[in-house]
């Protein structure tokens, strides 16, 4: 299918492994330029120069925090762009007890501050053009909240929230703004929690996954391939009537109607 996009630039946050990875790999399959960022400059530079090579398309890869001002500043200026894709990763699991204001404000900036100045920064401009999508990459706990990731349940949810007025309010101009819910998918994001399971229970890793991977009714982890080309999808021209969703990657795991 072609999904109408050649020659949309797009930014990609998080975008060296993983999950943003693979959202920039399909967009570039798709023909769009890539602004691409992630903290780690070495990572980040050898993913653009495979993603150029691969597609041949153009991608900037800048490096930086993205929480931060001189961050963000530092990738918008790269702009304008037809495209947003938000990511960060997920804040440590632990206890309800354990955590402190301090744990609270970091995922609350990485997790839902973040990616509402990100899409105050470039809504104005894609509301201008008549054309715009925002794919934000939240998490299942969105739908069903995990226990141990009470920091990411929380600011996720904040995020949410937001996306589900403001979506609404820029859809008339042809922007849509969704959501992206993974379950576990074969990321490092899947080995920290999964290391958490081994130190906690004292089992081999290959347990620990094939535990997990038996509560999925996929019967395994997710790809990151699999998950770009759904948000490949939403960020396409095919897709301006899906406005404001909150759409699961998880293989079933939740156990929802809907």
């Amino acid at each position: 299918m072609d999904l109408g996009i050649r020659g949309k630039r797009a930014l990609v946050c998080a975008s060296s492994k993983g999950l943003g990875r693979g959202c920039a790999e399909a967009l570039a399959e798709a023909g769009v330029d890539l602004v691409m960022n992630a903290r780690g400059a070495e990572a980040l530079e050898a993913a653009a120069e495979e993603i150029r090579e691969r597609h041949q398309v153009s991608v900037v890869a800048v490096a930086g925090d993205i929480t931060s001002d001189a961050g963000r500043a530092a990738v918008l200026a790269h702009g304008p762009f037809d495209i947003l894709v938000t990511n960060a990763g997920g804040p440590p699991p632990g206890m309800w007890s354990d955590w402190t204001r301090e744990d609270f404000i970091k995922a609350l900036d990485a997790n839902m501050l973040t990616p509402i100045a990100l899409m105050q920064a470039v809504l104005p401009g894609m509301m201008a053009q008549g054309w715009g999508r925002v794919v934000n990459i939240t998490s299942v706990s969105v739908k069903a909240p995990v226990s141990v990731l009470g920091l990411s349940n929380s600011a996720r949810a904040g995020l949410t929230g937001f996306v589900a007025g403001t979506s609404r309010q820029v859809a008339g101009k042809g922007v849509t703004i969704n959501n992206l819910l993974p379950g576990i998918h074969a990321t490092d994001r899947a080995v920290a929690l999964d290391m958490a399971v081994v130190k906690a229970r004292g089992i081999s890793m290959e347990e620990a996954i094939a535990e997990r991977a038996a509560t999925i009714p996929a019967g395994r982890y997710g790809t990151p391939a699999e998950f770009g080309a759904a948000c490949a999808f939403l960020c396409s021209q095919h897709a301006g009537f899906i406005v404001g969703q909150n759409i699961l990657l998880d293989g079933g795991a939740t156990n929802t109607t809907l």
